[in-house]
C-alpha cells in the first residue's frame, strides 16, 4: 500500500507562484508513475501532469503547459508540481496520484493510489 499526502496549497493571487508537495510512505514509490490532478468547484476531477518512474519524460495538460513543472526525489519518495503564473481558472482541489504502470498516465484509471488533496485558490 501507498499512501500520498499532498500539501503546499493555499491562496495566491493572480500571477503568483505555489509549489505543491506530494509525499509518499508505506513503500518508495520510484517505481511508479506519479500524476496530479484537480478538481474545480463543480467539475469533474481532471489530468494535469504524469511524470514517469525515473523523470525521464513529463506530460502536462494543455491548459497548464508552459506554466507549471512536474518533478520527483525518489530519495526523498516525493513529488513536486511548480505552478507559476497563475490564474484563477487554476482554482481547485489539487490531488497527487501513483500508478504502478509506471509509465505516462494520463487517465484517472491508470492510478492506483490517490492522495486526499490540497486545495489552491487564486484570486484577483
Amino acid at each position: 500500500q501507498v499512501q500520498l499526502v499532498e500539501s503546499g496549497g493555499g491562496l495566491v493571487q493572480t500571477g503568483g507562484s505555489l509549489r505543491l508537495s506530494c509525499a509518499a510512505s508505506g513503500r518508495t514509490i520510484s517505481d511508479y508513475a506519479m500524476g496530479w490532478f484537480r478538481q474545480a468547484p463543480g467539475q469533474e476531477r481532471k489530468f494535469v501532469a504524469t511524470i514517469t518512474w525515473n523523470g525521464g519524460t513529463t506530460y502536462y495538460a494543455d491548459s497548464v503547459k508552459g506554466r507549471f513543472t512536474i518533478s520527483r526525489d525518489n530519495a526523498k519518495n516525493t513529488v513536486y508540481l511548480e505552478m507559476n503564473s497563475l490564474k484563477s481558472e487554476d482554482t481547485a482541489v489539487y490531488y497527487c496520484a501513483a500508478a504502478e504502470w509506471g509509465e505516462v498516465a494520463v487517465h484517472q484509471r491508470e492510478y492506483d493510489y490517490w492522495g486526499q488533496g490540497t486545495p489552491v485558490t487564486v484570486s484577483s
